[in-house]
């Protein structure tokens, strides 16, 4: 069975901040895992350059909209690069590949009988005489009460359309818009009720619980059709004819980029996509909240509509990640940047907190004590001192060469427990529940470390001390592809240290084997605590302007 996995499409309008990388990790998590078992697996992504935020950033700055999501989808890449991102490919979606596939997709669906005409009332801007792009309108939310963009409210996940927000405002001008008549195709996604009742019957089981239970609010209160075109300054053209100088709209647009995506990694590797784009291929969509209704409704109806039978299978959908018990606000620049942290920091930190920290079950909140405190504890303290303390101490009185030929049931049953439920966690999507699994047997290794005393017994009986230290070298191999997927650098670093000639797998290592002990240094270093206020303070000012 083939592998895919589809992480989300950031827009190329700003940084990205610890918020993006939380719910993003768990693709790279999975598409490690399932590599090191042997399967084939395809994991794509890339930046949104399409949508209404990036034109906004360019009349801002005064800068053409190719310049702004080239700039950022650069800066985009090189973050995920230097976090240990394994993407197959990392694309955009003004690539000229994807809006050939976007029009067939698009065609497809006009050809099928899912797209149809209809005179409708859109916002229009009196004062910037255009009709207004649905990010370009702001208003209070029909459903909650709460500010609201015009495609979307934030506090409550409903899925908007522009006429229905309360006191509306231009978001160019600051002005009240007029509704006015225009002709657009719309997606006959009401017909799709019953299928779609059907599919998350079948995959709820598979799905987080707040993809769930959004997907099952919509359903309840009854699918409604919604506009496929708009009137946008830049985008996929429509390819039907009297609505060429109209564009796709991005929702239908953007999902569509994990085939498109597909489709241009199998061209430049000469591979088939529909691999990874039949009945027999396990499908994994990560993303954040706000993007459930266009994973678990928008995706599986275009693609039913298409007739592409690989839906969904697993919806991993992160829930909020607060800072400092706030809503990360990027106008507002209470936020931390990729970038910055990148920076400053260890990427394996990085990955390790928002992992473990994730918010996979409700709101969790970033908070540079827990950051810091997580790293020394955690890494520096439990990981790292086991290995540093184990590789070191054998070396010392045994030389660089090891042998492990055979190793204590214990030692061996405890490992090979450990991986089989780490591996069900992660398959099943629960990654933060994976990595507390690990680092449970990182503590019970040093627990026995200590409990065992190689360094007493060494003195009395010699031989018995050195097997005692061979178990915790087979220990740290086994942590070594154990933590593989999570923190890849602190892995390669380990195997450098033993010189671990092969890579990775999600099993034990074959005995009998030989290692040889190479430049063994610290796997991390400590973070004076005294950070955490000048973080905090680097924080404040920044949401202020300083």
């Amino acid at each position: 069975m083939s592998i895919f996995i589809g992480g989300a499409w950031p827009y190329a309008n700003g940084s990205l901040h610890v918020g993006h990388i939380a719910a993003l990790l768990p693709g790279d998590i999975l598409a490690r895992y399932y590599r090191m078992k042997g399967r084939d697996v395809l994991y794509v992504s890339g930046s949104d350059c399409n949508g209404t935020p990036i034109g906004i950033r360019a009349k801002q700055e005064g800068k053409e909209i190719k310049e702004i999501a080239s700039r950022f989808h650069q800066e985009f890449a090189d973050c995920f690069r230097e976090l240990g991102f394994s993407y197959d490919i990392y694309t955009r979606t003004d690539d000229k590949e994807h809006h050939a596939v976007v029009q067939d997709i698009f065609t497809t669906l006009h050809k099928n009988g899912w797209l149809y005409e209809k005179r409708v009332q859109q916002t229009y801007c009196e004062k910037d005489k255009q009709f207004l792009p649905d990010r370009f309108v702001e208003g209070i939310c029909p459903v909650c009460g709460a500010n609201a963009r015009g495609d979307q409210c934030d506090h409550c996940s409903t899925v908007l359309d522009p006429t229905e927000l309360i006191v509306k405002t231009c978001k160019l001008c600051g002005q009240e818009p007029i509704l006015k008549e225009t002709l657009h195709l719309y997606f006959a996604l009401s017909k799709f009720q019953k299928p779609l009742q059907h599919f998350l019957k079948e995959r709820e089981s598979k799905w987080r619980e707040n993809a769930i239970h959004l997907t099952k609010r919509y359903l309840e209160e009854g699918l409604h059709d919604r506009p496929v075109t708009r009137d946008l300054g830049n985008g996929v053209e429509v390819p039907i004819h009297g609505f060429q100088d109209k564009k796709i709209y991005v929702w239908i647009e953007a999902v569509s980029g994990y085939l498109s995506a597909s489709k241009k990694w199998a061209k430049d590797n000469n591979r088939n996509w529909k691999d990874f784009w039949s009945s027999e291929t396990k499908a994994y969509y990560v993303h954040g909240k706000d993007n459930i209704p266009f994973h678990s409704i928008i995706w599986p109806a275009i693609l039913l509509g298409i007739e592409n039978q690989n839906l969904p299978d697993f919806i991993i959908s992160n829930e909020y990640l607060t800072l400092e018990k706030k809503k990360i606000s990027t106008s507002g620049n209470w936020a931390v940047w990729i970038p910055d942290l990148l920076n400053r920091y260890h990427p394996d930190s990085i990955r390790y907190y928002l992992t473990i920290n994730a918010p996979e079950k409700r709101d969790t909140d970033f908070s540079w004590r827990e950051f810091i405190y997580s790293h020394n504890s955690e890494l520096l303290g439990a990981l790292g001192n086991l290995s540093q303390r184990t590789i070191k101490f054998y070396e010392k009185e045994f030389g660089k060469r090891v042998v492990v030929t055979t190793v204590s049931n214990e030692i061996t049953e405890k490992v090979k427990e450990t991986f089989e439920n780490v591996g069900e966690l992660i398959e099943e999507g629960s990654i933060r529940f994976s990595l507390e699994t690990i680092f449970d047997f990182v503590r019970w290794a040093n627990k026995q470390f200590d409990e065992k005393k190689p360094w007493s017994i060494i003195k009395e009986d010699r031989e018995k001390g050195k097997s005692i230290l061979i178990d915790f070298i087979y220990i740290i191999t086994s942590i070594r592809n154990l933590i593989h997927p999570f923190l890849p650098f602190t892995s390669q670093n380990i195997g450098e240290q033993l010189k671990i000639g092969e890579e990775p797998k999600w099993h034990p290592i074959e005995l009998p084997n030989e290692f040889t002990i190479e430049n063994v240094a610290p796997l991390f270093e400590r973070i004076d605590l005294e950070t955490i206020d000048l973080e905090r303070g680097y924080l404040v000012q920044y949401s202020k302007g300083y």
